[in-house]
């Protein structure tokens, strides 16, 4: 079983097309989509976490790409800079999936496999040490 977290971007010609459902349908993929902004007529773009066995998710990414959806892996848009952070603890309290977490050395640390792009942390940085872009 493979399981990552991607950024897909739509085009506007994508957007009213089944795409998650021929994922499904097709390759037998798991979708767990944790954001989304897609508007008819209009580009888009949806945060997910596709699982699946590794044919059928290898098959899955080439029919993303194949039609024109863009795919970059989420750990390629978050970004969290440990220089620029002053260790308050601030975001761990409010990261619901212990992405942003103390350490026993009461240090911050990031996981991005962990994150699930809810943005709570960008509020409450006061150092602004993580970035999201997409």
């Amino acid at each position: 079983m493979v399981a990552n977290k991607f950024v897909l971007r739509f085009s506007s010609t994508l957007v009213e097309q089944p795409i998650l459902y021929n994922l499904v349908k097709d390759y037998d993929l798991i979708i767990n989509v944790l954001k989304a902004d897609i508007n008819p007529h209009k580009e888009g773009y949806m945060v997910l976490e596709l699982s699946g066995d590794s044919e059928n998710y290898n098959g899955g990414l080439e029919y993303l790409k194949g039609i024109g959806v863009d795919v970059t892996p989420l750990s390629g848009t978050i970004f969290w800079s440990k220089d620029r952070c002053l260790q308050c603890g601030a975001c761990t309290s409010f990261c619901p999936s212990g992405a942003l977490f103390m350490t026993s050395e009461r240090e911050v640390c990031f996981d991005d496999s962990r994150c699930i792009v809810c943005e709570s942390c960008l509020d409450v940085c006061m150092a602004r040490a993580v970035e999201v872009s997409f």
